[in-house]
């Protein structure tokens, strides 16, 4: 009798505890509210306007298209000469530059966004044409970080692009 009493203390008692968690659990998000633009990090803002990678291009990183900004780091290594060393360099420049323009324009309309949702002045129309905009921006900036990879393909060898692979760790 005492052991079932005590069963049924101890179920009550962590019962209670449970429910009580699941009351009010607190979301995963809600430490997110004190963000300038709610969807977007603090790290996703510097590398947006950075122009930097952000995983953008891994279809072709690792289907043996190398990075521009890799591949000058791995210069030495793979033997670039002086004109690939320019035209990589020219690669990454240009696609540095575009993408820091694009990622700029991405963070003005996700500004633009989270202040329409802020002000409650959003609508089914502008919410549609706002997110379309951003995926048109986000489209375009994966394209330029792409091309850049494409461009490696005509200026490394195939045996540069076996070695990068290889340095990368991406080859068995």
């Amino acid at each position: 009798m005492r052991s079932v009493l005590l069963a049924a203390v101890g179920l009550a008692i962590t019962g209670g505890a449970l429910a009580a968690q699941h009351e009010h659990p607190q979301s995963p998000y809600a430490d997110l509210k004190g963000r300038e633009i709610k969807a977007l990090s603090a790290e996703e803002l510097q590398q947006y306007e950075a122009g930097e990678g952000m995983g953008l291009a891994l279809a072709a990183e690792l289907n043996r298209y190398p990075g521009p900004l890799h591949a000058l780091g791995l210069a030495d290594e793979l033997a670039l000469s002086e004109e690939q060393t320019a035209r990589v360099q020219e690669a990454r420049d240009t696609m540095r530059y575009r993408a820091a323009q694009l990622g700029r324009r991405i963070i003005e309309h996700e500004r633009a966004l989270d202040a329409a949702f802020v002000e409650q002045t959003i609508d089914e129309a502008r919410l549609e044409s706002m997110t379309a905009e951003i995926g048109r921006l986000q489209g375009e900036l994966r394209f330029v970080h792409l091309r850049a990879h494409l461009a490696m393909v005509r200026i490394l060898s195939p045996e540069q692009v076996n070695r990068y692979e290889m340095l990368r760790g991406y080859a068995h």
